[in-house]
């Protein structure tokens, strides 16, 4: 194998739009797995992927309402509540399969509120 078809085969696969499987990847995990943001906030290389900085921010943010949200959900129902806790998770697998299928998923609210205040481009 020549030095040209390693660097070929080497790549990882993008499509027209310049977003690669691996930004689709991490873009995705960010919503269900809420660490993985903060860490793909924290890579140079990641940070500087549009893309992922996208969705990045964006699943901070919506990890954030969802904990508030829960939150005052147990306190007001004082404790049972917190049985919605695998609800309020299955809700981020929805923004991840778009994420993950190369959409810029926008959340009405969240996506208006990061865009105004010049967290995503």
């Amino acid at each position: 194998m020549t030095e040209e078809e390693k660097n070929i085969t080497e790549e990882p696969q993008m499509e027209e739009t310049g977003i690669s499987d691996d930004d689709k990847l991490w873009a995705a995990l960010g919503y269900p797995i809420p660490i993985l943001p903060i860490i793909a906030l924290l890579m140079e290389e990641k940070r500087e992927r549009p893309f992922i900085k996208f969705h990045a921010v964006q699943s901070l943010a919506v990890n954030v309402v969802l904990w508030v949200v829960f939150l005052i959900l147990t306190l007001i129902t004082l404790g049972f509540g917190s049985l919605c806790a695998p609800i309020f998770w299955l809700v981020t697998l929805w923004p991840a399969y778009e994420a993950y299928q190369g959409k810029r998923l926008e959340i009405p609210v969240i996506t208006k509120f990061l865009f105004d205040q010049g967290w995503i481009a």
